[in-house]
């Protein structure tokens, strides 16, 4: 009676283990992984290291207790097309869960085709969901004096795209800093790249979408 009860157990054990994925290479404990492919707001340019967005995203995920590596594949003076150029690469090598993209502020400096950054985004956000990973695209919005008509399609870009690819979408990156009534004290001398003590909340705005949409990313198999 006891061996045969001993031998049920450990059914009921192996069929649990089996439900879990333990024991046959889909680790339930594995940590997310996020790749960040940004430009300079996400690479800490003009700021010390460990106080841009990206490392405070960092600590947050320990204190919540979150397990997730983060890769800062961020770039200073970036574009969507160079974003895209090497994003594969970046998948391949780095396995991500979740891919959060943040470009596009250099294409309207260039003065680039709205149509050509957003068929970028869409290329990239598509790119990682056939990878396997949950894409988050970030936002920005550009000064009026750029052309009304033009800030207004470049904004709505990211929306479009983001609905397109059924991507989680940040609207504005810089909301609460670009758009603050004291919005000088908060940038370099430059006015195009904020101070560190702006990006806590850069931070902010970014952190209600990539919280959600990490928890519900596939977890991460050991490679």
């Amino acid at each position: 009676m006891e061996v045969t009860r001993r031998r049920a157990l450990a059914h009921c054990s192996a069929l649990l283990a089996a439900a879990l994925g333990i024991g046959h290479g889909v680790a339930a404990d594995a940590p997310q992984r996020i790749l960040v492919v940004g430009d300079s707001l996400s690479a800490e340019y003009g700021l010390a290291r460990g106080s841009g967005w990206v490392a405070l995203l960092e600590q947050r995920l320990a204190r919540e207790h979150i397990d997730a590596t983060v890769v800062n594949a961020s770039i200073s003076g970036d574009t969507t097309s160079g974003g895209r150029a090497r994003l594969r690469p970046l998948l391949r090598q780095h396995h991500p869960t979740l891919v959060v993209i943040e470009l596009g502020a250099n294409d309207a400096l260039r003065g680039l085709p709205i149509e050509e950054t957003r068929a970028n985004l869409v290329a990239m956000a598509e790119m990682a969901k056939t990878e396997g990973a949950r894409v988050v695209l970030v936002g920005m919005q550009i000064p009026p004096n750029y052309g009304r008509r033009y800030a207004e399609q470049f904004a709505a870009m990211y929306a479009d795209a983001a609905r397109e690819t059924g991507s989680a979408l940040v609207p504005f990156m810089l909301k609460g800093v670009a758009d603050a009534p004291d919005a000088e004290r908060l940038f370099q001398p430059d006015r195009i790249h904020p101070l560190a003590a702006a990006h806590p909340t850069i931070l902010a705005n970014i952190w209600p979408v990539l919280e959600p949409t990490l928890r519900a990313a596939p977890r991460a198999s050991k490679r």
